[in-house]
Order: C-alpha cells, then structure tokens, then sequence
C-alpha cells in the first residue's frame, strides 16, 4: 500500500475525475473513496483517464473504497452492494476495501461477509475505518483477518494517541483522513514557525510529519497544483526535536466522531442517505 495517496471527500463526480486523473499523471499511485461520498462513478473515470495518460496498468495503482452504513449487515447485503460499487468504479478488484464507521448492531456480521469477499479475491485486503479501541478490540475476537488499516482522523491537533498505540501493538495500520485538521493545521502559529524555518508550505511540513511517524496519509485537493505541491515531501527531513513540537499540538480536537450520528446506536438509526451530488447521474 502507498504511504500516500488522494482522497476525494466532498468532491462531485466531475471534479473527483479531474483530480483523480491529475493525481495519476503527477505521480500518486493511491486513490481513497467511498459510497458515502457520492462520487465513485466519478473517481472510476478518474481512474481510467489517469491510468491513459500517465502510461500506467490498473496494477500500477492501489484503490479504497468503503462498505457504506447503511450496507451493512449478513454477506448477500454486503456482497450486493460491493458488486454495485464495483461496477460504478469500473474495476474487476479494489485493493482495500474498509467499514467506514462501526455499526454496533451489524459490525462484526459485515466485517465477517468483508472477509469471505477478500477470500473470492475481489478485495486485496480489508480494514476498518473510525474504530475506537473497544470496538476494534471486539472485531479482533471474531475476526479470522486481522484488518490491515485502520483510517482515523488524524493531525497534529487531532493525534489519537491512543487508538495509534493500540492499532500499532495489534499490526494494524493507521491511515489518516483529515491529515490537515480540516485547514485547522495550516494556521497554527508553530506550524508556520517550522514552515519559514525549511522553507516550505504549512501542508508540507504537516504531511512530512505524518510521514516521519509512519502513518499512511490521504489528502484531498481539487486544484492539480495543489496536489503537485503536496507530493513534494521526499526532499527534506523533518529534525527529530521538530516532530517532538508537532507531537505537542494535540489537543483531541476531533472533527467527526460518534455522538454526530446516530447510527451507530443499535437501537438508532441507520444512515441511509449517500451524499449525493448534483451531478451524480450525469453523462461522465
């Protein structure tokens, strides 16, 4: 799995194809999506465009998407709508497949029709994503695969010491969405500090951060510059008291969490509404 990759929340359809084909021609090999996002149709033009220019083989590159909330549930449901997931994307195969959030009545029954998906082959590997160490800690008792990832908000102001702590003693990877604290980072004063002091952008010196802690990052952004410039971390190196100040920043200021929803009560709720945009239906 990349270390690094583009995320497409919050894009319509038209804009993820756009940033997804950009990415791929400027050298991201990792694309993060999902159903709740609206725009798989999008990002699987994305991917075919990108793939063409860049000169690449759908092998070259590694794909998320997410078992949606209100999919979950015993393997015909799930089975179903991975399939229909598929063919908005375009692929015979993702390479990751992840539970964006815990349902607690269903979780572990999805996670197990996960497993014998991943078993068939159409998924690579499988993970979870916006798992508290209780839930997590539950999953692993029944589960026949350990999850490979798990995808959390993380930043400097947001870096869930915890559950990293414990995903890391259970071999579970931690990817970060919101790498850049929703913008929040950018303007923190010792993040400017640091970016003045290496002569870089505030988003470059929180994604080397990342990288220096080992954390797998996805990052967002629709303009092709913007996503040029994000990928420029590989040159430089971050001093050890520098990550030290970052690691300091946190203050658990988390942007999404559950008391947001309420779905995730077993006695709730589901949310059943994708984020649909607009343009969904369009030609692409």
């Amino acid at each position: 799995m990349p270390r690094f990759g583009l995320g497409v929340w919050k894009s319509n359809n038209h804009t993820a194809r756009d940033s997804v084909a950009a990415a791929l021609r400027d050298g991201y090999h990792a694309i993060d999506t999902a159903k709740q996002y609206g725009n798989e149709r999008g990002t699987g033009a994305g991917i075919k465009l990108g793939l063409q220019q860049a000169g690449l083989k759908r092998s070259d590159i590694f794909v998320t998407t997410k078992l949606y909330n209100g999919d979950q549930g015993n393997y015909d449901k799930v089975a179903k709508a991975f399939e229909g997931q598929l063919k908005d994307l375009g692929l015979d195969y993702v390479d990751l497949y992840l539970m964006h959030w815990p349902v607690d009545a269903t979780y572990i029954e999805s996670y197990q029709a996960m497993e014998r998906l991943q078993k068939q082959g159409k998924i690579r590997a499988i993970g979870v994503s916006n798992f508290d160490n209780d839930r997590l800690a539950k999953l692993l008792e029944s589960a026949e695969i350990v999850p490979a990832v798990n995808q959390m908000e993380f930043n400097p102001t947001n870096q869930e010491k915890k559950i990293l702590q414990f995903d890391q003693s259970h071999n579970v990877q931690m990817t970060a969405w919101s790498p850049l604290g929703g913008g929040r980072s950018l303007t923190n004063p010792m993040i400017d500090k640091l970016a003045k002091k290496y002569d870089r952008s505030a988003a470059q010196i929180i994604l080397r951060w990342e990288w220096q802690r080992g954390i797998v990052t996805v990052i967002k952004s629709a303009h092709e510059k913007r996503i040029i410039d994000n990928s420029h971390i590989f040159d430089f190196k971050l001093s050890d008291e520098d990550v030290q100040t970052i690691n300091q920043l946190d203050q658990g200021e988390r942007g999404l969490w559950y008391n947001d929803f309420k779905w995730h009560n077993p006695n709730g709720e589901f949310g059943n509404s994708v984020a649909q945009w607009d343009d969904t239906n369009e030609q692409l």
